[in-house]
């Protein structure tokens, strides 16, 4: 992994569709963007704040994230997550992410990410599948 200059930013937009709603997970909730859905796009943005400084054969996976999911989004709405990186201890990185839609700030927190090889990942994943 290249050095990745603390600050690095990232981001990852989208429209809110019927699949990110929480209506989709349980009935009997709102027809808001879901919780997941915002967390996902938070992890995406951090993705994109480090992309650059992956090595031949790296990649990243989340270690944790902790949020405040603060306001509700209808369908329709443009969302952008945005992630900044805060720390970096050897290959754990941590990172401060927000999220907007059309109106407010509708979400923070702090998620952190750990670079991996990927080929080892793979193959303890693979160690540990059902036959």
């Amino acid at each position: 992994m290249k050095p990745i200059p603390i600050g690095s930013k990232g981001t990852f937009s989208k429209t809110i569709a019927k699949a990110d709603l929480a209506s989709e997970l349980d009935s009997s909730l709102a027809s808001v963007m879901s919780t997941p859905t915002m967390i996902g796009m938070m992890e995406l943005a951090a993705m994109d704040a480090i992309n650059a400084y992956y090595d031949a054969g790296e990649s990243s996976v989340g270690m944790s994230i902790e949020v405040s999911h603060t306001a509700a989004t209808p369908p329709g709405h443009r969302v952008r997550a945005e992630a900044e990186l805060t720390k970096a201890e050897g290959h754990r990185l941590e990172f401060k992410v927000t999220a907007f839609d059309e109106t407010e700030q509708i979400g923070a927190g702090t998620h952190r990410r750990a670079v991996i090889d990927a080929a080892k990942f793979t193959d303890r994943i693979k160690a540990k599948q059902k036959n």
